[in-house]
């Protein structure tokens, strides 16, 4: 049996258009029908497949054969692409929680980042590595960090809002929003004397900046308005090599100071830029065992930092001291023509922990611990 295509007979306007989808349809009804199986029917119908794509429309193929190429594609793409690990980021503290947000954050659960993942047991984990130091060291000059990993949740429960860091409280410290240049005083003059060497190096990594991109190394933080960029030379007691290479004098510099602290998730040290119209949401920092300081690099008018509700201002080359375990914010409100305001922030130990509790605290916290 030979079989041959049924041709339409109708005559309106439409026939044209339909003609291909008709014969294609009426030859599969023919196969299902009258197929014998034999080869020369298969030749037959193979043939006659052939002549009904080559009668279809040539524009319709190329669309469907684009089409088909856009899916293969996108499936690859999906397939190949890792999952996406968001960083710690300001935002709005207004009807945050249904999105958790707490204290103008969002928490990224990075397994990474101390101050976002909340860990069930933390305090039993923490114990653990203070007993693992005392075995290995000794338990003199532990009060303190005992007693506030021992009766960490009521600290941290029970502090007024105006001062509840988010990880870690050491308890029967010294508790100001802001401290005297004297409190650490060989390193501020330190950075002070040195406030040329790291400008000079900003100003050259800043050369990158253009409108339509975020140069490498340097991290954009979400905020209710503005634009706050970090750059990092250690970030969470981490060493950022790539970035340290680009800031040598600036990073030789860190290794000089004799308060700063580089080897607990408690430690940064960053460049902080924030541009005209900016605003960091209020919220508290991890913990009240150390001191941030900022050294003004770039201060336009109309910026202050507001620490337990007292304002201040940055001035340039000059230090300023906080604990930012307290309800902190930040803005730059002058004008545009200014320019952005930057400083260099390093963290440096609260100068009433002692060297036997900064040691233990620096093997507690360890990076990756």
């Amino acid at each position: 049996m030979v079989w041959v295509p049924l041709r339409t007979t109708r005559t309106d306007r439409w026939a044209p258009l339909r003609a291909p989808i008709t014969r294609c349809t009426t030859m599969s009804l023919e196969w299902l029908m009258d197929w014998s199986w034999s080869l020369d029917g298969l030749r037959d119908f193979i043939a006659t497949g052939i002549q009904s794509f080559r009668d279809c429309d040539a524009t319709a193929l190329a669309a469907v054969a684009c089409l088909l190429v856009l899916f293969v594609w996108y499936c690859y793409h999906v397939g190949r692409e890792q999952p996406r690990t968001y960083a710690t980021v300001n935002a709005l503290m207004q009807s945050a929680e249904a999105n958790g947000v707490q204290n103008g954050y969002v928490y990224c659960h990075s397994p990474e980042c101390v101050r976002c993942t909340h860990h069930d047991g933390l305090n039993q984990k923490l114990y653990h590595n203070l007993q693992e130091y005392a075995k290995r060291y000794s338990w003199s000059g532990m009060g303190r960090i005992h007693k506030g990993i021992r009766e960490q949740g009521r600290y941290l429960n029970s502090r007024p809002s105006i001062q509840k860091p988010e990880v870690f409280f050491l308890p029967d410290l010294p508790t100001m929003p802001y401290f005297s240049r004297d409190a650490q005083k060989h390193d501020v003059e330190l950075l002070e004397r040195n406030f040329q060497t790291i400008l000079c190096e900003f100003e050259t990594l800043y050369k990158a900046f253009s409108n339509c991109s975020l140069p490498q190394g340097w991290k954009m933080n979400s905020t209710p308005s503005g634009e706050w960029f970090t750059f990092y030379l250690v970030n969470q007691g981490m060493c950022v090599p790539r970035n340290c290479r680009r800031c040598p004098r600036t990073y030789r510099l860190l290794g000089s100071l004799r308060t700063c602290i580089g080897n607990n998730v408690f430690g940064n040290a960053c460049i902080s830029v924030l541009s005209p119209g900016t605003v960091i949401a209020e919220h508290y920092g991890p913990t009240n065992i150390r001191i941030r300081c900022h050294l003004g690099l770039k201060t336009p008018s109309n910026c202050e930092l507001v620490v337990g509700g007292e304002p201040q201002c940055w001035a340039e080359g000059r230090c300023l001291l906080f604990d930012d375990s307290f309800l902190h914010t930040a803005f730059h409100e002058g004008p545009p023509e200014e320019g952005p305001r930057v400083v260099f922030m390093v963290d440096l130990w609260h100068p009433n922990v002692a060297a036997a509790e900064r040691q233990a605290l620096d093997f507690i916290f360890a990076p990756g611990r």
